[in-house]
């Protein structure tokens, strides 16, 4: 186990500097860089003063050259104007002999938002821990459902409770977020259409709409009301995935001969799909549940923008619309991380599933 941890820490942290690199490289390309220097200077510079620009902020360097830079592995760019050093890791008006000679992300210092103004670490930060509550609860709902689901049409094959889940597995999963999301606003969170406007004339609830249409409150304090429709919106599309792994994996246990051989020996039905089928049936859903993570890290992007929720998803929009080079590369290094993490967690979670699996 050792020895594969250690294989699996060096791939990733491989893979992690190709694709961090290959963003990097993209980000950076002279487009995006003369877009930068015009923002961030005037919308009316000469190609001249461009080309000064970027010089004269480190951007003229290698890409190679600056990757190390923005990584920490090699020491900040500087210049001196006027009789003043400034760069990389020297801020104007500081004292160069007290500044640090590298100042990359493994120093902690992942840069500064050109749209925020604020410290990208303490953005992400932020932005991350209002995601990862909302993942939080579109796993707490969208696991133990699609599991039921999934066992429960397993079960009873070819069955009217079989078919009836299966078209709902279906068609939740074929229905992307920004089509559910609007369809679930339409019908709970408007006042002019949908059930809201007749459960407010039957005097069952006070409000003009059963659920709020925007989750900009949950930031202050989640609630049922403001938090409801971007979690079903994003729980009803990996439902139905989820169920139809499960299904199929239940399906193939359920016809293998040491559960006919149990249910030969009188062994109840219901001890048969607990304590025999569901474990071995689980190792495939459990690859699909792992999957989400990294799915949800970035999916939300849609949500989070229908619903106003600024979130993880919510800023990476508002990074690649508005060219902020270093708010993105940071979204982008987090990305890479929860997908490499949670699959090695994946790999791992096979072993305790199934001792029959051997590590290679």
């Amino acid at each position: 186990m050792l020895l594969f941890l250690i294989r699996r820490v060096a791939t990733m942290l491989l893979t992690a500097i190709c694709l961090t690199f290959i963003v990097f490289y993209l980000t950076n390309l002279p487009p995006n860089l003369e877009k930068l220097a015009k923002s961030e200077a005037s919308a009316r510079m000469s190609d001249e003063d461009v080309a000064s620009w970027i010089e004269r902020y480190g951007y003229a360097q290698p890409v190679l050259v600056r990757y190390g830079e923005w990584l920490g592995l090699l020491p900040g760019w500087t210049r001196s104007e006027d009789g003043e050093i400034t760069g990389r890791c020297i801020p104007r008006g500081s004292d160069p002999a007290e500044a640090p000679a590298r100042c990359g992300i493994l120093q902690g210092n992942w840069g500064t938002s050109t749209v925020f103004k604020a410290p990208v670490a303490e953005i992400i930060g932020t932005r991350l821990a209002a995601t990862g509550w909302l993942m939080f609860w579109v796993m707490a709902v969208m696991v133990p459902a699609s599991l039921l689901i999934g066992v429960l049409s397993g079960m009873r094959e070819g069955s009217r409770l079989d078919r009836g889940l299966s078209i709902f597995s279906i068609a939740s999963t074929a229905t992307p977020e920004y089509v559910s999301g609007v369809v679930l606003i339409a019908l709970f969170a408007s006042s002019t259409t949908g059930i809201s406007p007749l459960l407010n004339s039957w005097g069952l609830i006070e409000d003009k709409t059963l659920f709020l249409g925007t989750a900009t409150s949950a930031l202050d304090g989640i609630t049922f009301w403001n938090f409801t429709l971007p979690v079903m919106t994003i729980a009803l599309y990996g439902i139905g995935y989820i169920a139809r792994m499960t299904r199929a994996s239940m399906t193939e246990v359920m016809t293998a001969q040491y559960i006919r051989t149990a249910r030969l020996k009188g062994v109840s039905f219901r001890n048969v799909v607990m304590k025999h089928a569901l474990r071995n049936a689980l190792i495939a859903p459990f690859t699909v549940i792992m999957l989400q993570f990294p799915w949800l890290l970035n999916g939300v992007v849609i949500v989070e923008t229908l619903f106003n929720y600024k979130g993880f998803g919510w800023t990476l929009v508002q990074a690649a619309g508005n060219n902020d080079i270093e708010l993105l590369l940071a979204c982008s290094v987090v990305a890479v991380i929860v997908v490499l993490v949670t699959q090695l967690i994946s790999d791992i979670g096979y072993v305790f599933l199934n001792p029959r699996i051997r590590l290679a």
